[in-house]
């Protein structure tokens, strides 16, 4: 069995800077003006910027011409999970990727012949554990993070979430499937799906997981999923601040 390579691209929010306004499209462009929040900009603005280079690198085309499209299975509106716009029988056609930003984090993978999914979760103090993890968590999850201890719970939460969030990227559903549909191992053990959504039609896909941390305390899981059985051989982490700050006048 040949497992996959996944490349995974980390910037930070202050990495950003105007210069990366010419890589986006018509349809990018016009979400980026129509967001209020200047750190929304700056992440969305990011994430086109890290597609981008990070595709254009493997492409062997300016970042510029990477053809990316946004079509939402549900209403056929431009913002559905990102794509390359290529043919079926392109020799780029197996890849996928995924882009993923919280906090001041801003991360992008990469994998060639399965789909792939990236979730990183900002370390935040002011967390309601409780709270969100009545939302996210199956019962079997909910009893093993209340048996730990509660100086444990917050990081242990953040893993679970990254998980399963990583999982249903690749799916490509993000979280229109609730998080509680989906069951993953504990945090102190290896990450795996231990059950699949009932919703799901069947036969149910296969997934691999691999957990990161971010900047030493940002908890991170990147999901790679297929029809038949798949593995992650190596993730190449690739820190993005110096393409970013080269491209279009950055400092």
């Amino acid at each position: 069995m040949t497992g996959q390579a996944v490349q995974v691209w980390w910037a930070r929010r202050d990495d950003g800077h105007p210069g990366l306004l010419t890589l986006l499209d018509p349809v990018e462009r016009a979400r980026y003006e129509a967001t209020v929040a200047p750190a929304d900009k700056e992440r969305f603005l990011l994430g086109c910027a890290l597609s981008r280079l990070a595709l254009g690198d493997l492409l062997g085309v300016p970042p510029a011409d990477v053809p990316l499209r946004r079509v939402c299975p549900r209403c056929g509106g431009p913002h559905g999970k990102v794509a390359l716009a290529v043919p079926p029988a392109s020799a780029y056609a197996d890849v996928d990727f995924s882009v993923t930003h919280s906090g001041d984090v801003i991360g992008m993978a990469v994998c060639r012949g399965a789909a792939v999914g990236l979730d990183v979760e900002e370390y935040a103090a002011g967390l309601d554990v409780g709270t969100a993890a009545t939302g996210a968590l199956t019962p079997t999850e909910l009893t093993a993070l209340y048996a730990r201890p509660p100086a444990e719970r917050h990081s242990a939460f953040l893993r679970t979430w990254t998980r399963k969030e990583a999982v249903l990227k690749a799916l490509g559903v993000g979280l229109r499937l609730p998080l509680r549909e989906l069951e993953v191992s504990a945090p102190q053990a290896p990450p795996a799906v231990l059950a699949w959504p009932d919703r799901l039609a069947a036969p149910r896909p296969t997934a691999a997981l691999a957990d990161m941390v971010v900047d030493g305390v940002h908890p991170a899981s990147v999901a790679v999923v297929g029809a038949r059985t798949v593995r992650i051989d190596r993730i190449d982490r690739r820190d993005a601040s110096a393409a970013v700050a080269a491209y279009g006048g950055g400092t």
